[in-house]
């Protein structure tokens, strides 16, 4: 019973930066993690970036270690995505997504936003 509303997607330069931003409204407390997805064209949703609600470790995917860094604000119920660097290959539709259930599964979605990085 969670919903995510995102913002920030757009157009950037190769070398610029774009920050997401994603924001959780309903049963906060069962959120145990927020995760960043992604998926270009013809391939599958990859992971990105994933932050414990409350405590815990960060995880990132390789292709975005040094560029890309997550975060949490719980007291607003938001989590952001800051991208740093940004490669044409970072192109894709980004989720925000949350785990509600200590499974490994991402149970609730954003509704997507477009990234796009041009050279």
């Amino acid at each position: 019973q969670v919903q995510l509303v995102e913002s920030g997607g757009g157009l950037v330069q190769a070398g610029g930066s774009l920050r997401l931003s994603c924001a959780v409204s309903g049963r906060t407390f069962s959120t145990y993690r927020m995760g960043w997805f992604r998926q270009a064209p013809g391939k599958e949703r990859e992971f990105v970036a994933s932050i414990p609600w409350s405590v815990g470790l960060t995880y990132y995917a390789d292709s975005v270690k040094g560029r890309f860094t997550i975060s949490r604000d719980s007291a607003k119920n938001t989590v952001a995505l800051q991208m740093n660097s940004l490669k044409p290959e970072d192109t894709a539709v980004y989720y925000c997504a949350t785990m509600t259930k200590i499974n490994g599964k991402y149970d609730y979605w954003g509704q997507g936003t477009q990234v796009t990085v041009s050279s």
